[in-house]
């Protein structure tokens, strides 16, 4: 089979930009056959043109403007990259098993399919790709007004995520081993709220709990509630259940003193347990279930 000449090649991968761009996706050029941005970086900066009022990095350089696009794919055969955040994008990223890896351990579909099960939903139909190492992209739109980051394993083995900060090979780019072709070309369907709820930043917050601390709350009480609600939304699979009954039964004693109420810690608890990974009805069943114990087991103060 004859191969593409370089002018060819050009062609291929400008097309593959130019397509991206059409769906609204910003794409800036990879180096040939590589994964890596093909721009210069800050220290060889020269200060002109899209950098005249400071250097500006390839998510800042990323485009859909068909002449940018045009012009840049003439100057080699690139690869086309994806940003994902500026395009409105969550890729989720589903690796084969690695060389390295120890026996039994699963890919990514395989690691998502369970996540599916374990959360009582079927694997989401998106925008899909198949990755030059035989893996899979799933495309999703990201929720208005929220910027989600990357992450690396927190759906599980061998799932990643890209979005701010982060970027993606477009079908029609080549590495050595293989190409990235497209596996399902329906459009991206919106990210699942369920799976927005697990990849949310899990720092401490309002927004991590249903319900805020009530002021009669002790000082003690409140940092105790914030403290478990973070431990148990960043427990890894495994620990997961056993941290949310954990948390419970030392949340549980603050509710015959009156330092909390039981609605709150439910839901707050509730909350984290799913973004743990958790099923709903797990969460709800293991919290009551310890927080009986716990009211059971610590009586209220004496009148």
């Amino acid at each position: 089979m004859t191969q593409p000449t370089l002018i060819g090649r050009e062609r291929i991968y400008l097309a593959a930009a130019l397509a991206a761009a059409e769906r609204g996706w910003h794409v800036f050029p990879l180096r040939p056959r590589d994964k890596r941005p093909a721009l210069h970086g800050e220290i060889a900066c020269p200060g002109t043109g899209d950098c005249a009022g400071g250097h500006r990095k390839w998510e800042q350089r990323a485009t859909t403007d068909p002449d940018r696009i045009r012009k840049a794919w003439s100057a080699g055969a690139f690869n086309v990259g994806l940003a994902t955040g500026p395009s409105g994008l969550v890729v989720v990223d589903l690796d084969p098993v690695k060389a390295k890896d120890p026996k039994g351990t699963p890919d990514g579909v395989t690691s998502l399919q369970a996540l599916c099960e374990r959360a009582e939903h079927p694997v989401p139909a998106t925008y899909r790709t198949r990755t030059a190492s035989g893996g899979h992209h799933l495309y999703f739109t990201a929720p208005n007004g929220v910027r989600l980051g990357n992450s690396a394993g927190r759906l599980g083995k061998h799932i990643d995520t890209r979005a701010y900060g982060g970027y993606v090979l477009a079908p029609g780019s080549t590495l050595p081993h293989g190409a990235y072709e497209v596996a399902d070309p329906i459009d991206p369907a919106p990210l699942p709220e369920w799976l927005y709820a697990l990849l949310a930043p899990r720092q401490p917050s309002r927004g991590l709990m249903a319900a805020p601390v009530p002021v009669r709350a002790s000082r003690y009480a409140a940092a105790a509630l914030r403290a478990e609600t973070a431990a148990v939304a960043g427990a890894g699979e495994g620990v997961r259940n056993w941290t949310l009954v954990r948390a419970a039964r030392a949340l549980g004693r603050f509710i015959p003193s009156g330092d909390l109420a039981r609605h709150e810690v439910e839901q707050a608890l509730n909350s984290a347990g799913l973004r743990a990974g958790l099923r709903e009805n797990e969460c709800r069943a293991a919290v009551t279930s310890a927080l009986n114990w716990s009211i059971a087991n610590n009586p209220g103060r004496p009148a």
